[in-house]
C-alpha cells in the first residue's frame, strides 16, 4: 500500500546527510502518523529546532511540503486510512494499461481518449452502483459540524 507520505519521505531523505536519515527517519514518520494537526506541528516545530542547522535542505523539503503531506489530518479518522494511500490511483492507471496493451497502437489521439473516457464512465457506473468506498453521509454531517465550529468562532472574534 503506497502513500503519499512515503514520496513525501524518500524526499526529505534524499535531501539528508547521509550520517543523518537513521536519525532524522523515525522523527519525520512521527509527524506523517501524528494522531492529529496539532500534535504533527508540534512535532515539526521539534525537529526543526533540532535540524535546522544539521540538514538545512532535508527541513526545507520538509517544512514546505508539510500542509500537503498532513491535509488528510483534517478529515476524520474513519476516512483517512483510504484516502492518504495512492492505491485508487494505481489501480486506475493499471487498468488503464491493462486495455492500452491489448490495443498496442491507437490510430489518433482521439480514439486514446475514447478509450479512457470509456472506461473512467465505466468505473463510475461501478462506484455510483456498487459497494460505497465511503459513507458520505458520516462525511457530510462531520463537514457540517466543522462549519457550524467555523461560524461559531468568526462569531466570536467579531
Amino acid at each position: 500500500m503506497a502513500t503519499v507520505s512515503d514520496s513525501f519521505m524518500r524526499n526529505i531523505l534524499d535531501a539528508t546527510p547521509k550520517q543523518l536519515q537513521k536519525e532524522l527517519y523515525p522523527r519525520v514518520r512521527a509527524i506523517l502518523e501524528a494522531p492529529d494537526l496539532e500534535t504533527a506541528r508540534l512535532l515539526l516545530q521539534q525537529t526543526v529546532e533540532i535540524y535546522e542547522a544539521k540538514a538545512a535542505k532535508a527541513i526545507s523539503v520538509l517544512e514546505n511540503g508539510f500542509d500537503d503531506a498532513t491535509a488528510v489530518l483534517l478529515l476524520p479518522e474513519k476516512y483517512r486510512k483510504r484516502l492518504r494511500t495512492t492505491n485508487g490511483m494505481e489501480r486506475l492507471n493499471e487498468e488503464i494499461r491493462r486495455r492500452e496493451r491489448v490495443i498496442r497502437i491507437f490510430p489518433n489521439r482521439e480514439s486514446v481518449i475514447r478509450l479512457i473516457g470509456a472506461l473512467l464512465m465505466e468505473i463510475d457506473e461501478k462506484w455510483a452502483s456498487g459497494k460505497k468506498y465511503f459513507d458520505m453521509e458520516e462525511y457530510l454531517e462531520w463537514r457540517e459540524t466543522q462549519a457550524t465550529k467555523v461560524v461559531s468562532k468568526v462569531t466570536r472574534i467579531g
